[in-house]
């Protein structure tokens, strides 16, 4: 292939690696522009699966469901990053179980004394659990492996991208002004990393649209406690005093974390729609531009259905280029 019968996705996030993985490995070279690889956000995530707070829900279920196959095939192998973690989601007032909670065939509700103090119900569930910065370099080998190029640069618009036969948006909160969507916006989010004080199961607070979260996700010998959902908000300097809220809500629902040692903070932007956009548009010169973006704080939740259905659509709008 040369240079311009190569697809250039836009983004070194989770889903813009997971995209260029899937394109690759339908057939179709690839080359990955962005500013950083991996991106920032990602690498901030907790990571654990699940579909929260993400339309369409009808396209987001079937995104899920093809992730949450993937991640429990490579749960299998200790270099991706990704395990199976069983844990709890509770809540301080009655409250039904996630309305994802029918893709998980082992969720049940809690008994009274699995719950820690002043928590009213909860469920129960194993869901992967993805350890970001190990997952996301194993991610990185993928693409390299399967033949992919790396292209660091900022770019102002979508029209500068030059030597590709199609594109793909997935530049997290950089792919509205990209293309001149003004309906993206950021939710900062902040995390704490500690060592694990011999924490092995998840739990996870639901705090309804509270901007102060409360989550702990184990990863071996470190825990990422959680955390802040401040909408609007794209600064990703550490905030001290949000970091002590983190501690101190975590060490109140589980004891051992009050005197874990920090290792640091983890700070990220959410790339936020109304829903998830994800459909084949056309530059202003008439290349495919397929746009991946706006998946929120689900974005590991929805990579590999997502990826796959741009792989799908690229290979019908670019099919002289498939593998035969």
């Amino acid at each position: 292939m040369t240079t311009d019968e190569t697809i250039v996705v836009v983004g070194g996030g989770v889903s813009g690696l997971t995209t260029g993985i899937a394109l690759l490995e339908a057939g179709l070279p690839v080359r990955l522009l962005a500013a950083e690889i991996p991106a920032r956000t990602s690498l901030a995530a907790g990571a654990m699966w699940g579909p929260y707070l993400v339309e369409p829900w009808p396209r987001a279920r079937g995104w899920s469901l093809t992730a949450l196959e993937v991640f429990r095939e490579l749960a299998g192998d200790p270099r991706t990053g990704v395990c199976m973690v069983s844990g709890i989601e509770a809540a301080r007032h009655p409250a039904s179980a996630p309305d994802w909670g029918e893709l998980l065939p082992d969720l049940r509700r809690c008994t009274t004394d699995e719950l820690p103090p002043g928590f009213a119900v909860g469920y129960h569930f194993t869901v992967p659990l993805i350890d970001m910065p190990v997952y996301l370099s194993y991610l990185q080998g993928r693409f390299a492996d399967a033949g992919g190029m790396v292209e660091v640069r900022m770019l102002a618009s979508i029209d500068e991208v030059e030597r590709a036969a199609a594109l793909v948006n997935c530049a997290g909160l950089g792919a509205g002004p990209l293309v001149g969507d003004d309906g993206l916006r950021p939710i900062r989010g902040q995390h704490v990393v500690v060592e694990n004080p011999g924490i092995s199961e998840f739990f996870s607070e639901d705090t309804g649209m509270s901007p102060d979260l409360a989550c702990i996700y184990p990863h071996g010998d470190t825990v990422v406690l959680g955390g802040t959902a401040i909408d609007g908000d794209g600064t990703l300097a550490p905030d001290s005093v949000a970091a002590a809220g983190i501690l101190a809500r975590c060490a109140a629902i589980d004891p051992r974390l009050a005197n874990a040692h920090i290792i640091e903070d983890r700070i990220g932007a959410r790339p936020t729609r109304y829903e998830v956009r994800l459909e084949l548009d056309h530059r202003s010169d008439g290349l495919p531009l397929v746009h991946n973006y706006g998946h929120g704080g689900a974005g590991v939740t929805l990579s590999w259905g997502c990826a796959r259905e741009v792989a799908q659509i690229m290979k019908v709008a670019l099919p002289s280029r498939s593998k035969r």
